[in-house]
This record gives C-alpha cells, sequence and structure tokens, in this order.
C-alpha cells in the first residue's frame, strides 16, 4: 500500500523535523558548569519516529478513503462512530454515572492534598471549558481572548475583598455578572466580524485587559497583585488548611454539576437552537428571522458569565492573584480543550480537560518534552479526528402527523 514516494516523503519530513528540533532535544547547556552536552540519540528518535508516523498515517488515509469509496459504491454500511447513544441506556448509564459520582466523592480521602489542588484546577478547567463551548462550539464565534473573563471575576473578587471586605459568597454572582457585562462590552464592537477578525478582536481585547490590570497599579496593585484572599467560609467555621481546601473541591463539583445543568439546557433551548444556527450560516439564520445580534451578544454573555465565576473561584483557590496568570497562553488551552474534547460536546469538553490538564501533571517525568507532545497530540487530533474526542450528534426535528 506504500509507495516510493510515501517512503521519500517520511525521510524528508523525519530529516526536516530533525532540523527543527535540534536546539531544543539535542543541545543542553549547563550555565552553571559552563558546558554544552550534546544529544545525538535524541535527534535519531526524533527522525525516525516522525517517519514512522507518516508512513502510519498515510497507511490510515488510505485505507480510510478505500472504505470510503466502499461505502459509496454501496458494498459496505457507514458506521455512526463514537457517540453516546450507547451511555443514554439505563443499564450502562446508571451504574457509571453511580461509579463516578462515588469515586469523585472519595476523592479527597484517597489522594493526598496536591492531587486534590490538581482536580481543583481541573474542575476550574472544565467550567471554563463549557462556558467557551458556548461561544465557539455552540455560537460558532471564535474567542482568543476569554482570558479577559476569567481575569474579570478574579479581580472583582480580590478588590472587592481589599477595599469593601466583601466574601467569597457575595463576589461570585458579582463575579459572573461583571464578565456577563464585559462580554457585552466585547459583543458590541465585533457584531458585524467573523472568522479571523473576529478572533484578531478578541485577540487584543484580552491583551488589553491585562495589560491595564498590570500597568493601572492604583486600581490593581500592578504586576505585585493582589494577596491574602479570602478562602470561601462555611457559616463562620473555622477550618483548617486541608479542610478550606477539601471543602472548595466540593464547591468546585458543585459548580460543575451546576454548569453542565444549565449549559445542556441552554443547547435545548430556543437560544440553543438560534446558536447552532448561527454556527452554521449566519446569513441563512438571519433571513429565517432569527435575531442575530441579541443572539450573538447573548453567546458572548452567558459564555463570560461562567468565567467570571470560574475567576472568583481561581482567587479563592489561590488566595492571591497578578495578571501574570491572565495570558495568551491560558486562553489557548481553554480553546484546545473545547477543539480537543469536541465542540459543541459537554461530555467532550470534560473528557478534554481531564486530558490536557491532569496528563501534564502526572507526566512531569517529561517536563522537557511536554509541550513538544502537546503540540504532536493536537496534530494527530486534526488530522485523524476533527470533530474531537468525543463528537456532538447533529439534532434532526421529524414532523409527525
Amino acid at each position: 500500500m506504500l509507495t516510493v514516494k510515501d517512503c521519500r516523503q517520511a525521510l524528508i519530513l523525519g530529516l526536516w523535523f530533525m532540523f527543527l528540533t535540534f536546539p531544543i532535544l539535542v543541545i543542553k547547556v549547563n550555565p552553571v558548569e559552563k558546558t554544552v552536552v550534546w544529544r545525538w540519540p535524541n535527534m535519531l528518535w526524533v527522525g525516525g519516529v516522525s517517519a514512522c508516523v507518516y508512513l502510519l498515517s498515510r497507511v490510515f488515509l488510505a485505507r480510510r478513503a478505500a472504505r470510503q469509496e466502499r461505502i459509496r459504491l454501496g458494498l459496505e454500511k457507514e458506521s455512526k462512530g463514537l457517540n453516546l447513544a450507547v451511555f443514554r441506556q439505563p443499564k450502562v448509564c446508571l451504574p457509571l454515572l453511580g461509579g463516578v459520582a462515588l469515586f469523585f466523592l472519595a476523592f479527597p480521602a484517597l489522594f493526598s492534598t496536591y492531587q486534590l489542588n490538581i482536580m481543583i484546577t481541573a474542575l476550574m478547567y472544565v467550567v471554563l471549558g463549557l462556558g467557551l463551548n458556548i461561544v465557539v462550539g455552540v455560537a460558532g464565534l471564535l474567542d482568543l481572548g476569554y482570558v479577559a473573563f476569567y481575569a474579570v471575576g478574579a479581580y472583582s473578587y480580590a478588590l472587592l475583598h481589599l477595599h469593601f471586605g466583601i466574601g467569597f459568597w457575595t463576589a461570585l454572582p458579582i463575579g459572573g455578572l461583571l464578565g456577563a457585562l464585559f462580554g457585552l462590552l466585547l459583543g458590541f464592537p465585533v457584531l458585524r466580524l467573523r472568522g479571523d477578525y473576529l478572533a484578531i478582536v478578541t485577540l487584543g481585547f484580552g491583551e488589553i485587559i491585562r495589560l491595564v490590570l498590570e500597568n493601572w497599579g492604583e486600581f490593581s496593585q500592578g504586576p505585585s497583585g493582589i494577596s491574602n484572599i479570602a478562602r470561601p467560609g462555611f457559616f463562620g467555621l473555622e477550618m483548617s488548611l486541608d479542610g478550606s481546601i477539601t471543602y472548595l473541591y466540593y464547591l468546585m463539583i458543585g459548580m460543575v454539576l451546576f454548569t453542565i445543568f444549565v449549559v445542556n439546557r441552554l443547547q435545548d433551548s430556543r437560544i440553543g437552537r438560534a446558536w447552532y444556527a448561527l454556527r452554521e450560516d449566519d446569513i441563512a439564520c438571519q433571513a429565517m428571522g432569527v435575531d442575530k445580534t441579541r443572539t450573538k451578544l447573548a453567546a458572548f454573555a452567558l459564555g463570560a458569565a461562567w468565567a467570571g465565576m470560574a475567576g472568583v473561584f481561581f482567587a479563592a483557590k489561590t488566595t492571591y492573584v497578578n495578571p501574570a496568570s491572565f495570558t495568551f497562553l491560558e486562553s489557548a488551552i481553554i480553546l484546545c480543550i473545547v477543539v480537543l474534547g469536541g465542540m459543541g460536546s459537554i461530555v467532550g469538553v470534560i473528557v478534554g480537560t481531564l486530558v490536557l490538564i491532569l496528563l501534564p501533571e502526572y507526566l512531569r517525568a517529561l517536563a522537557d518534552y511536554r509541550m513538544l507532545a502537546f503540540g504532536a497530540v493536537l496534530v494527530v487530533m486534526m488530522v485523524f479526528r476533527p470533530q474531537g474526542i468525543v463528537s456532538t450528534v447533529r439534532r434532526t426535528y421529524t414532523l409527525h402527523r
């Protein structure tokens, strides 16, 4: 099935990857001893693995093309692939949900405080991913400045606690409302923009928020940040550090469940169907009588509201915020979660979060190559499964007489 041309392309690709990764994987400088270590075996490994992956991809794509041709000729039936129909059956769904619920409820008793902090971070990214999923996955609006609303929520709690002594439970809805307000402020100027132009404007908005927080020292304490932010309280009870972390973990569990419920109801509602129509074809959507302005603003506002509330949780977890926590890399990670998991899929976003947030933490032994592996995973996903890990099932409506 492989041709001489494929082998030649694999060799060229291997040499090209060896050239690209040469400064990272081969050269290692020790500034203390002022020595340079040449790791030549790494270059051979990169070239060999890249060539093998390319050859395997050619075999896979050739088989997929042959299978599609057989389906077109009627010699083979098309399979629907991975979907959620099996998991909706009560015999499968109830035991699976029960096992997952027991695992998450018993997680603080089974693992250390360090593992608990990692899981809290992952749950925060689940909320962020589900919020961005409204904007990108459902409404089809590419937002590269989503971290700005995350920063608005975190700084709203930090500043309210610093100047007025406001606690977590009061700041949580305020952070969500301020996030929604900033989402509307971003939505109005970009109503006529689409695609790359929309992405550039949202990226600029995120950078503007970060630079304002970093340079307006009288307002946000500048690069020094704000510390001594109070953790969530429970009817005035004094809790130890481990107890407060465990309490925050269960609060995040409740927040994730609440987010899943609301986002699922939104997707099945009238505004959710308008978002799907806007994503597919905004001109046809407007021609069918859907108010495009209100639909876009609702997507930006609701998505930003969840980012604002997640920012309040972030400030409560770390008890310290500064502008360095809200860079473009955070927006890129959240967007990768949505794309990798499956745009528009709630389960896909959860799976994508667990893959992109938990795996790097548990693969710290490969710390020098984590970003390389991160990029490789995204490239492989885009080539072999562009719809994401868990793709959404296209909604169809049948009229019965």
